[in-house]
């Protein structure tokens, strides 16, 4: 599941801005204005009231000219497996962080690109939309298109959990998790966002019902990893009802060795690491694996 909120970016020169990011802002802002407008503190002490467009963009420590670059030379890759390793090994090392999503069923959602602090969902989120961009400004289009289903910026549509990137981007990826599992894999029936006690994880999303694929991790031989690409995104299968993975990374291929490039919450770590991939999905339930299209 995606999480909530953070600061502004609104288009004027002058802006007193916070912390190290140029997108950075520190506005008075009426979230629940039909038209969005706020307030903002200008050099020379004046304020000024204007329309805002609904949009954070956070940049940290990249600019857009560095995106631009990296989005060009991306763009010259063919395969895609090998365009999202290139892609997501400029994310290690970014921190770690939680609720950098504003929406809610009682909060108006905004397009948030906060590349400064990332979690596990807005980490693949943000890589998936790299890879089929060739330029900031499409890097931003496209992103509405993998976040959101019909690429509308509403809470309602927002690709909550994982296995709604195969059922509703599934000209971006495909669920491949049977093909590479084969007799090996399991299906587990879920209603998704439906927890035991009948409530719900994110309130005003509807529940749904979807069979799930997966490969037990002790299943997972040499035969099975063989098949799995580079550039192909992993879900940690979770056993609790109403969730469909409990977290979410890309598996990397270089030579013999394979791992798990994910941002990790683990608080040894806290930030974007690549971590040796049998060793990492020992002992959980098992993977769901969605590869690029």
């Amino acid at each position: 599941m995606y999480d909530n909120t953070e600061n502004k970016r609104e288009k004027t020169p002058h802006i007193v801005r916070a912390g190290n990011s140029p997108y950075s802002t520190t506005p008075s802002v009426n979230r629940d204005s039909p038209l969005g407008y706020a307030q903002f503190a200008i050099a020379g002490s004046k304020r000024v009231s204007y329309f805002m467009e609904r949009e954070t963009i956070i940049l940290g420590g990249w600019t857009e000219d560095k995106l631009d670059h990296i989005l060009r030379e991306a763009s010259e890759i063919r395969e895609a497996g090998e365009r999202i390793d290139f892609i997501s090994k400029h994310f290690l090392g970014i921190d770690y962080k939680e609720s950098t999503l504003t929406g809610a069923i009682n909060r108006r959602e905004e397009l948030v690109m906060n590349l400064g602090g990332i979690d596990c969902f807005t980490f693949i989120d943000y890589v998936e939309a790299m890879r089929l961009s060739a330029s900031f400004p499409e890097f931003k289009e496209i992103l509405k298109k993998v976040r959101y289903r019909s690429g509308e910026v509403v809470f309602t549509n927002r690709n909550h959990f994982f296995t709604d990137w195969a059922e509703f981007n599934s000209g971006f990826v495909r669920d491949v998790t049977g093909q590479l599992g084969g007799r090996k894999a399991a299906t587990a029936h879920k209603e998704l966002n439906k927890k035991e006690d009948g409530t719900c994880y994110l309130e005003g999303i509807r529940s749904r019902q979807r069979e799930i694929g997966y490969i037990p991790s002790d299943a997972i031989d040499r035969s099975v990893a063989d098949k799995i690409k580079t550039g192909d995104y992993i879900g940690i299968y979770s056993m609790a009802q109403g969730l469909d993975v409990s977290h979410a990374g890309i598996f990397i291929r270089h030579g013999e060795e394979t791992c798990l490039r994910h941002a990790s919450s683990a608080k040894e770590h806290r930030k974007v690491i690549d971590q040796d991939f049998k060793s990492y999905i020992a002992g959980k339930p098992g993977i769901i694996v969605l590869r690029p299209e």
